[in-house]
């Protein structure tokens, strides 16, 4: 069963799934995992660009102590960025506030632009230390590490075939999209071509419910019964407890600052 997820031989004694070529990559998976949802959850929380910045930096810092190719790391940042730009961009317009300048008949808010500066720096610091803790996490180890984690088993499963079939979905799509050209079809405004794109999302449609009906059958040939057996051999050393302490105290200790921060001004 083992090859509906892509490998066939059991997960490394790290219970990671990688090579653990990295500081941060020797540490077992599971507390990488909740040390990842813990900072998200505490940095959506500060409210002072300080505390924000320093959470940013500690995002950097955790960067240099993966094998990540900083390259790569630049691109999916980016890609994180461009969907969130134009937020930024219309916030200091549509946030109350003291007016900074106006464009068009628009005031921009001083605190519209704090409010703006502070969403960016706590997102990209969320996605770096999440591309950090995450790092070298193969798709079979993060499923395995949350139903570990006790993750609803549903949720775990859909995952892990979600991107097994993904790839799969994507080549039937352009074999449709192959099948269409050869019968002389270009994309124009018009009714027949929506007409057609109708016609193709159905297909794929109805070709992934019969690919799952396909799998479904085989995964109960092989005795599936509604959870996959745990292979991997996840071992928590007093290491990894050192590092989800350390890792908690740091965090809880930028919220308190922030906090007291508010609270004192």
């Amino acid at each position: 069963m083992s090859h509906l997820f892509g490998h066939d031989q059991p997960l490394s004694v790290q219970g990671s799934g990688e090579h653990a070529s990295s500081f941060v990559g020797s540490f077992d998976p599971r507390v990488r995992v909740v040390a990842a949802g813990l900072f998200a959850i505490m940095v959506v929380s500060l409210h002072q660009l300080e505390f924000a910045l320093g959470a940013f930096a500690l995002a950097i810092c955790t960067v240099f102590l993966t094998d990540l190719p900083l390259r790569l790391t630049l691109k999916r940042m980016a890609a994180m960025d461009g969907f969130i730009i134009v937020m930024l961009v219309m916030l200091p317009f549509t946030t109350p506030g003291t007016p900074m300048f106006s464009i068009f008949g628009a005031d921009a808010s001083q605190e519209g632009l704090h409010h703006a500066i502070l969403i960016g720096i706590r997102a990209n610091a969320v996605v770096l230390m999440m591309l950090s803790l995450l790092s070298g996490l193969t798709p079979v180890a993060l499923g395995h590490t949350l139903y570990r984690l006790r993750c609803p088993a549903a949720l775990v499963h859909l995952m892990m075939f979600t991107v097994r079939y993904i790839s799969v979905l994507h080549d039937e799509y352009h074999r449709l999209r192959m099948a269409m050209k050869l019968r002389g079809f270009k994309a124009r405004n018009t009714i027949h071509t929506y007409r057609s794109f109708g016609y193709l999302f159905g297909m794929l449609l109805v070709r992934s419910l019969e690919r799952a009906e396909r799998v479904l059958e085989a995964m109960k040939c092989r005795g599936f019964s509604g959870h996959f057996p745990m292979i991997d051999h996840l071992i928590f050393r007093p290491r990894d407890g050192v590092l989800a302490v350390a890792f908690f105290l740091l965090v809880t200790m930028l919220v308190v600052m922030d906090r007291a921060y508010v609270f004192a001004y």
